[in-house]
């Protein structure tokens, strides 16, 4: 018992380690050489409104037809919108900074609504040939690229290379009661106190509502690794000082709609796949005399914080069908750590969950968890499904149980059924499921070449998921990796087994991304749909509804071989703001 005492005094957070932390940090130096002939005709900064479609290249000056000096941007209330603007340097910049100012209008003004950040640059490696990008990968054996994905809100002012571009990063956090109306004002990009260029910005406000994040219908379910932090920042897992580490970063997930909360039940559910593999939150422990008893302090403190950020929907537990058959207890006899080999459809699998399911519903009961968590599995053969079912039935019949994997008939009644972006549902079981408040949604991994949030990915693909969930009547969309950290996340996205970015949407010290903004902008369109429809719906407005439908109907995975993904956002974008 020696080793589980002192486990529950490390979570506990009696013990301290030095926590990394970087403010600032030097990006990786280019592997693409700088087209001196590109930069002959520049002599002066170019500073101007891009595209948030765009990853800009660091050693290239954007193009003057490819920016403006003013840009109005559409929005309703509670809504948050994105603009990039970009500066291309011929010579050193010493202090680049941004200044903005209040918006306003004739109904008042927006004010402490803009926040700016610079967008970094980091290694990523490029596609693969072919509609896969799974299977392992070695870095030295593919090309390595420089590309912008970062963005970096912690640096007031960064000093810009000779000769580079960097972009800037908008957001603009419309207040819920703003009135209706267009608001105005302005961005200057300065060199200390010298202004470069004065920008204009304008907020075309609409009379309509988009409701907080907590309250989005959009099932959002991107897996959180939090021993991927602990290691970064050289921390024991849920100890004090990780506690404070992770909660600013899942608040990133719940201010994008979060609904799920992932937990490890079991050691190592996915085999150790990721730089950080996932232990068990639940320390499972055999006494001398042959019971178990499980220390649940870990799965506890996780969870809490979680809640208290306002991610409560679903508690997502994986996993009784890990990708290696192998579960590990500590043997109380031995005072070590034992696996165990058993499969379902064995007495020796049936004993060894039905056991620690009849404690864990208990304890999930006394916490008043019980109703809101899943016993979840991935990518598992329905066989292993259908006899992994009848063991957490036997333990409990009101469990709930989800799954992402391939779609069966056989098991088109769990509560959470997600299936791959090309696979569909019946018609007739998906408005069974909408019937019965089951959760139906779908996902995207390595599998899918495009649509995705790889780094390399066009921006428009992460907002292109949550209106193919609009389009096919889904319930959201699930991600394997929000947090699933390289060995060095700031400078170097590559992963020895996927195309860089799989493993992960966010950054340390909570810096976002362009693809995980522009996923929140999708999933903001989603509940903008949603709200329209019901609307027309009430009124009975035909013609409104009619249009929906049309906006959403291009969103076909098969319409990406014709139409990219960018071409169809903005289209459906202009047209869903005109409504």
């Amino acid at each position: 018992m020696r080793k589980t005492l002192l486990s529950i005094a490390l979570l506990a957070g009696s013990i301290s380690l030095f926590a990394q932390s970087q403010t600032d940090y030097t990006e990786p130096a280019n592997p693409a050489a700088t087209p001196s002939e590109a930069w002959i005709g520049v002599k002066t900064t170019i500073a101007g409104w891009g595209s948030t479609d765009v990853r800009y290249a660091k050693e290239k000056p954007v193009a003057l037809n490819g920016i403006t000096g003013s840009l109005t941007l559409q929005a309703w209330k509670g809504e948050c919108v994105s603009a990039q603007a970009v500066v291309s340097a011929p010579a050193p910049i010493k202090n680049l900074n941004v200044e903005v100012s209040s918006l306003k209008g004739d109904k008042g003004s927006l004010d402490d609504c803009i926040r700016t950040a610079f967008v970094r640059y980091i290694i990523c490696d490029e596609l693969l040939p072919g509609n896969n990008q799974c299977g392992s990968r070695i870095a030295s054996e593919h090309d390595s690229i420089l590309v912008a994905d970062p963005i970096d809100h912690l640096l007031t002012s960064m000093a810009v290379e000779a000769r580079s571009t960097r972009p800037v990063w908008l957001s603009i956090q419309i207040p819920a009661e703003a009135k209706a109306g267009l608001y105005s004002g302005f961005v200057l990009i300065k060199d200390g106190d010298k202004i470069i260029k004065s920008l204009k910005l304008a907020v075309n406000v609409k009379n309509h509502t988009l409701p907080a994040p907590k309250d989005w219908k959009f099932h959002l379910d991107l897996w959180q690794n939090p021993y991927a932090s602990a290691r970064y920042h050289h921390v024991q897992p849920f100890s004090d000082e990780h506690m404070e580490i992770l909660r600013p970063m899942m608040k990133m997930y719940a201010d994008a709609g979060g609904k799920t909360i992932t937990t490890s039940i079991m050691h190592k559910p996915w085999n150790g796949q990721t730089e950080d593999a996932f232990m068990s939150m639940i320390t499972w422990i055999k006494k001398a005399d042959g019971t178990w008893m499980y220390d649940y302090t870990a799965f506890d403190r996780w969870v809490e914080m979680m809640l208290g950020l306002g991610i409560n929907k679903q508690i997502s537990c994986y996993s009784m069908v890990p990708w290696r058959l192998s579960f590990r207890y500590l043997d109380q006899a031995t005072d070590s750590f034992v696996e165990i080999k058993t499969a379902p459809g064995e007495a020796a699998y049936a004993d060894l969950w039905g056991n620690m399911l009849q404690s864990f519903a208990q304890h999930l009961k006394e916490k008043g968890w019980f109703d809101i968590t899943y016993i979840a599995m991935d990518e598992r053969k329905m066989k292993d499904m259908l006899l992994t079912m009848e063991v957490i039935r036997k333990a409990d019949p009101n469990f709930k149980i989800a799954l992402a994997g391939s779609y069966h008939d056989e098991l088109s009644d769990l509560d959470d059924y997600c299936i791959t972006l090309h696979e569909r549902y019946p018609a007739d079981v998906l408005a069974k499921r909408k019937a019965a408040g089951k959760t139906t949604t779908f996902y995207t991994c390595c599998a899918e070449t495009l649509p995705n949030t790889f780094t390399i990915s066009q921006p428009a693909e992460a907002e292109w998921l949550a209106w193919h969930s609009a389009s096919f009547a889904l319930d959201g969309y699930l991600r394997w990796a929000l947090n699933s950290w390289t060995k060095n996340p700031l400078h170097d996205t590559r992963f020895r087994s996927w195309t860089s970015g799989d493993t992960y949407l966010i950054y340390p010290d909570n810096r976002t991304s362009i693809r995980f903004e522009r996923l929140k902008e999708g999933i903001q369109q989603y509940e903008k749909v949603r709200i329209l429809r019901e609307e027309f719906t009430q009124k009975g407005n035909k013609a409104g509804l009619k249009k929906l439908d049309e906006i959403l109907e291009p969103f076909d995975d098969k319409n990406l071989l014709k139409t990219t993904a960018t071409e169809m956002v903005n289209t459906a974008k202009t047209a869903l703001n005109k409504m």
